[in-house]
């Protein structure tokens, strides 16, 4: 199984994320290690990413993930993945689980504010959510609550293998 955990800057992924593989049993990635260094000088001066600068860092995620899928091994991602397009790239075939994590943008504002060591730009808040495109067809959890809490939701709403998508849905 491949789950992304989806949502803008500052909504809690790759926290979340690890946690949930932790309990999946599973490896985490995060795409912000996919990113060419040209997208992270970008983001770190404030300069929002276009289409043109996502493609290629999007094709080599699902690259990743048509590896990981090939060796048989499952896998939690943190990926943005804040368009419809985009969530397209990474899951043409339908085969990767989104879990969305949504918050007020006062709440990942003030995240984004208290965060230390990160190449991401708090003054891009604004373009990631007006790039936000949410899904209609992803596990829809509030962030507002502890990370392990978010992770419990995840988790109670992942269905068993071969359990229908609608089932996921908020």
């Amino acid at each position: 199984m491949i789950v992304i955990v989806m949502g803008v800057s500052g909504s809690g992924k790759t926290t979340v994320g690890e946690l949930l593989a932790e309990r999946l049993g599973c490896g985490f990635s995060d795409a912000d290690d996919f990113h060419p260094a040209a997208n992270v000088d970008k983001m770190r001066a404030g300069i929002p990413l276009t289409d043109d600068d996502r493609w290629p860092w999007l094709k080599a995620l699902r690259q990743a993930i048509d590896d990981w899928k090939a060796a048989g091994e499952s896998r939690v991602i943190a990926c943005s993945a804040l368009k419809a397009a985009y969530r397209d790239v990474l899951s043409p075939g339908d085969d990767v689980v989104f879990a969305f994590l949504k918050g007020s943008a006062e709440t990942i504002a003030g995240r984004l504010k208290a965060r230390k060591g990160h190449y991401m730009n708090p003054n891009l808040l604004a373009s990631q959510l007006a790039t936000l495109e949410e899904p209609t067809d992803a596990i829809v959890v509030d962030i507002a609550p502890p990370p392990a809490t978010v992770v419990d939701e995840i988790m109670a709403r992942l269905d068993a293998p071969g359990a229908s998508k609608e089932k996921r849905r908020t």
